[in-house]
């Protein structure tokens, strides 16, 4: 697209393509590269989103704001050299509309160019204004079966995890990456858990549809409402994961939490052809 709407503008964001959205309520960017949200800054709060500050860039994914892992999640039936969470956020994301509605709020789809050997097409829609709402839609091409898996890998920058806590999960069942058990929530999630303290892989399971991500030492409360999806991810390396990391400070781990919505584990989308399905997330936010 050539043409965009007054406060939509093309920028080069440290090396990587995007575009810049400001509205009466926020001011968002977008990277082209994977379909990326990498900032949303609504009006008298700071970023929502946290990004690496050594992060890869394209055509490497890029660390941090909404990373889009399809269609498949992780490797989830996937063979060992496949690419982690799919060829979406590895791919350039073409803007296909964009608008500006009455009250300012800016919308934008984009598209996801069909991959051969993936019978799936997968667009993208955005409405940046009080609130962040995507939604990624799939529709099945194909003509067998395809079992989908996938996730919004949102990253949000909070000012010290170490005293974050995320409410709507207790009594969940959850399959802990690090040791591949399956346990049960006991109150809202922190980093203090004794059973495993300092570090989170988790997808919990059969979730209902909103969590609240409350961040003291930050002054504010993100809420984070999902659609399409049963299962939330939460992840944070703590300190000896994030020193692993190549493309994360080794402090960075204190300065987000990501709260996933997903279809992962036996939450996966079993897509008959011509089937589609729909993902989506709000995110806001709101003084403590």
């Amino acid at each position: 697209m050539n043409s965009l709407p007054d406060g939509v503008t093309r920028e080069i964001w440290q090396g990587i393509d995007a575009l810049r959205v400001e509205t009466p309520f926020s001011v968002a960017r977008i990277s082209l590269h994977g379909g990326q949200v990498l900032s949303f800054v609504p009006t008298g709060f700071d970023d929502l989103l946290w990004v690496s500050p050594v992060t890869s860039q394209p055509p490497k994914a890029i660390r941090g704001g909404v990373p889009v892992c399809w269609p498949y999640f992780g490797k989830q039936g996937q063979p060992d050299d496949a690419a982690q969470h799919g060829h979406a956020r590895i791919s350039r994301w073409p803007l296909t509309e964009v608008k500006r509605e009455v009250d300012g709020t800016v919308v934008l789809k984009l598209a996801l160019p069909l991959r051969d050997g993936v019978p799936l097409e997968l667009q993208m829609s955005l409405h940046i204004g009080r609130e962040l709402r995507q939604s990624i839609d799939t529709l099945h091409r194909g003509d067998a079966p395809y079992r989908l898996t996938q996730a919004l890998h949102t990253y949000f920058r909070v000012a010290d995890a170490t005293q974050v806590r995320v409410s709507g999960l207790d009594g969940l069942r959850y399959e802990d990456k690090h040791d591949g058990g399956m346990h049960v929530q006991s109150g809202d999630w922190s980093l203090h858990d004794p059973r495993d303290p300092g570090r989170s892989d988790r997808i919990y399971a059969a979730t209902g549809h909103r969590f609240d991500l409350i961040d003291p030492a930050g002054s504010r409360r993100i809420r984070l409402d999902t659609f399409g999806s049963r299962s939330l991810v939460v992840w944070n390396p703590g300190e000896a994961g994030a020193a692993a990391i190549g493309d994360m400070p080794d402090d960075g781990w204190r300065t987000f939490v990501c709260l996933e919505a997903a279809n992962a584990s036996d939450d996966a989308i079993e897509l008959e052809p011509g089937q589609r399905h729909r993902l989506s997330q709000v995110v806001s936010v709101s003084a403590l």
